[in-house]
C-alpha cells in the first residue's frame, strides 16, 4: 500500500551494491520486519509481539517453508532501504506491489489485495460525497473521472491527512494536491487522531485499515466517496525481498499459493477485516 520516491536514489544504489554481493544463501532462518502500527495487519500487542493479519499468515507461511522466521517492528518509511542494505530478511507490511518498485526490490505474488478510501467524521459537511457506498476500479493515471470531479468540488480548501511514502499519498497529491491542503503524517494512527479531534477534514488510507480505526472511535468516523480499487495501487499486497534473493521469492510464492488454495488467506482475513482480501 506505500511509496517513497524520495528515497528511490538511494535504494537502487543500495539494491545494484547487495546484488553484486550476492551469494546462495541456505534459508534456515529468515527475518521479516513489519510496522507493528498498521492494524489490523500488523500491530504491537502489550507485551512487545507482533500481531494482526499479516504476523499470523508468516507463521503460516514459515511453516510451510520449513524456516524460523523472526518478525521485527520497524519504522515505514525506511524499510525499503534498509531492506537492500541487508538489515532483514522481508518486508511484509500492506506494501503495494507496483512498478516504481520494483526498481528496486522484487516482490513475491499478491498475498491480499484491498481497496482504498477517504475518511471524516460522521457528522462533517463532507459526509455522502459522489459514490459513497461504490467501488471505483480505475487503473494508474485515469483522469475524467465524474467522482473524482465531484468530490474536488466538495473538498477544495479541506485538509487531507494521508501516512507519508505511501502509494496513497501519491493519488492524493495528484488528484486533490491543486485544491486541498494535504497534511503528512508519519504514522497512520497519528493522522487519525487529528481527523477524529477535527484537526483535519479528511483522511485517506486502506479500507480494512479505516474499519479497525472505525471501531476504535466508536463510531465517530465513517467513509465518504467510494472506494478505489483496480489497478490502481497496483496488483496487490506482496512480500518486498532483495532483487539477488530469488530462491526467497520462489520459497514463499509456493508458500502464498498453498495459503490462497487451502483457504487459509480468506480465514485469517474474515477473522481480522471481516471480510475476505484473498487477491
Amino acid at each position: 500500500m506505500k511509496l517513497h520516491k524520495l528515497l528511490l536514489s538511494g535504494a537502487i544504489a543500495l539494491s545494484a551494491l547487495s546484488m553484486s554481493a550476492a551469494h546462495a544463501k541456505d534459508w534456515k532462518t529468515v527475518t521479516i520486519t513489519l510496522e507493528g502500527a498498521y492494524a489490523p495487519w500488523n500491530v504491537t500487542n502489550p507485551d512487545g509481539t507482533l500481531g494482526g493479519f499479516e504476523p499470523e499468515l508468516a507463521a503460516y507461511l514459515c511453516k510451510e517453508m520449513k524456516v524460523e522466521c523472526k518478525l521485527v517492528a520497524s519504522d515505514w518509511d525506511g524499510m525499503i532501504p534498509a531492506l537492500n542494505a541487508g538489515k532483514f530478511d522481508v518486508i511484509m507490511d500492506a506494501l503495494s506491489i507496483t512498478d516504481e518498485r520494483k526498481q528496486v526490490i522484487d516482490f513475491s505474488i499478491p498475498y491480499a489485495n484491498t481497496h482504498a478510501g477517504f475518511a471524516t467524521q460522521k457528522d462533517s459537511p463532507l459526509v455522502n460525497a459522489a459514490g459513497t457506498g461504490s467501488v471505483l476500479k480505475l487503473t494508474p493515471g485515469q483522469t475524467g473521472v465524474a467522482e473524482i470531479e465531484a468530490m474536488k468540488t466538495a473538498f477544495k480548501g479541506k485538509t487531507i491527512g494521508i501516512q507519508a511514502a505511501t502509494v496513497y499519498a501519491k493519488f492524493i497529491y495528484d488528484n486533490f494536491g491543486s485544491i486541498a491542503t494535504v497534511r503528512e503524517y508519519k504514522t497512520g494512527a497519528e493522522r487519525d487522531l487529528d481527523l477524529e479531534s477535527g484537526r483535519i477534514d479528511l483522511a485517506f488510507d486502506d479500507a480494512v485499515y479505516f474499519g479497525t480505526t472505525f471501531e476504535k472511535a466508536n463510531g465517530a468516523l465513517v467513509f465518504t466517496g467510494p472506494e478505489f480499487g483496480g489497478t490502481l495501487f497496483g496488483i496487490g499486497e506482496g512480500l518486498g525481498i532483495r532483487k539477488a534473493d530469488t530462491d526467497l521469492k520462489a520459497m514463499f510464492d509456493k508458500a502464498i499459493t498453498a495459503a490462497l488454495a487451502d483457504g487459509t488467506v480468506k480465514t485469517l482475513s474474515l477473522k481480522w477485516f471481516k471480510t475476505d482480501v484473498s487477491p
